[in-house]
């Protein structure tokens, strides 16, 4: 009997053992009913019947393999990707998921081998295309499973980002209170200062966080445009991280007119975020220069520092989230308060502004990140990364 025929005849049996199996999975398992064991068990080997009996070209045949979109099924893909959001939600890791397959592949392969009275050619070819319709099930299923794993988690840092600010402030606003009193010493206001920084550090990462988690759950950074100055922006984003890195001497020049329509919440973020990277990585922090130019239609905002440059293996990945690879080991000025979020956040608001940014680094000149932005709003620019 050929493999697809046998399948549909003893379809319940082979499910029978899959359901077995699946009750050993646990401890996902012991809550679970038969239905949810069997969930779609049965879908998935119909569809791969099915599968096995449509005509397939060498040409389909390979592009099957390859994970290409050619030949494949859509109904088998529907059950497999459900069947993966399913387990995710009951509790089963993504190995237990997976050895579901590999025992419902070999169970149909050694009831099918067990009623063969004599090998045919043709049974090799039912082999193969078995093997791939399992295999394609295999891979919906663990994408879908992947896709909630990758949700869930951002909709917990969500959660956790919002849940954070409102301690934050709270600590803000103690330190600013215990500041405004006469009676403390020196050693006191110290510590004071010392809590109201960390709690400004740990707000702008928190803040990160969530921009973070907003763009992957699918939601654009949105930006109100108001009239306002970039040069009063700067100085008050380079006198912000004064007060955070006393030491902290950085040089600002500003020429042309720098007046435009953006979103000072914004721009803010991306100020407070070029400028502490540079503090971060930068060699001294008194080699740390921003520069800022206007023209008629667009400003151009550089910040510039001195240091080991960026590997240049690293510029490609630069403005990805998650990522520090500005070689944090070679001696940086500052210790890492980063999530590697800043200048994802940096790229996220300027296109969300219809500007672009680059970055430059080399031994002799050092780092220096280039934003562009436009006084008004117009398309969005792409992001670049020189």
């Amino acid at each position: 009997m050929r493999l697809s025929d046998f399948i549909v005849q003893h379809v319940d049996r082979i499910v029978d053992e899959w359901e077995k199996f699946a009750a050993t999975l646990t401890p996902a398992a012991d809550s679970m009913n038969s239905v949810e064991l069997r969930d779609h068990a049965k879908a998935i080997l119909l569809a791969a019947a099915r599968d096995m009996n449509t005509a397939q070209t060498k040409s389909e045949q390979i592009a099957k393999s390859q994970g290409e979109e050619i030949g494949k099924t859509p109904t088998l893909d529907q059950a497999a990707a459900s069947h993966g959001e399913l387990r995710h939600t009951v509790g089963f890791d993504l190995v237990q998921m997976t050895s579901e397959f590999r025992h419902l592949r070999a169970t149909v392969i050694r009831f099918w081998v067990e009623s063969l009275t004599s090998p045919e050619i043709a049974y090799f070819t039912d082999m193969i295309r078995f093997n791939e319709a399992i295999d394609e099930a295999l891979a919906e299923s663990t994408a879908a499973y992947a896709e909630r794993v990758t949700r869930s988690r951002d909709i917990f840092l969500a959660i956790l980002g919002h849940d954070l600010r409102a301690p934050l402030q709270a600590i803000g606003m103690s330190s600013e209170i215990l500041m405004r009193k006469t009676t403390i010493n020196d050693a006191d206001m110290a510590y004071i200062k010392a809590i109201k920084s960390s709690g400004r550090h740990m707000a702008t990462m928190v803040g990160d966080l969530l921009e973070f988690v907003r763009s992957r759950l699918g939601s654009s950074l949105p930006v109100e445009r108001k009239p306002m100055e970039m040069t009063v922006a700067c100085r008050e984003a380079i006198d912000a991280a004064i007060a955070g890195h006393p030491d902290c001497d950085p040089t600002f020049t500003s020429q042309g007119e720098t007046q435009g329509e953006w979103d000072r919440a914004r721009i803010d973020q991306l100020l407070q975020n070029l400028i502490g990277n540079a503090l971060q990585h930068g060699a001294s922090p008194h080699t740390i220069s921003v520069t800022l130019t206007g023209s008629e239609h667009h400003i151009s905002l550089s910040v510039h520092n001195e240091g080991e440059p960026i590997a240049q293996e690293a510029i490609g990945s630069i403005f990805d989230p998650m990522v520090r690879a500005l070689n944090e080991e070679a001696g940086t000025h500052n210790p890492s308060t980063s999530l590697g979020l800043g200048l994802f956040i940096v790229k996220e608001v300027v296109n969300a502004h219809g500007g672009s940014i680059t970055v430059t680094s080399n031994v002799g000149d050092g780092t220096t990140f280039t934003v562009v932005l436009p006084k008004r709003g117009e398309a969005p620019r792409s992001t670049q990364s020189l």
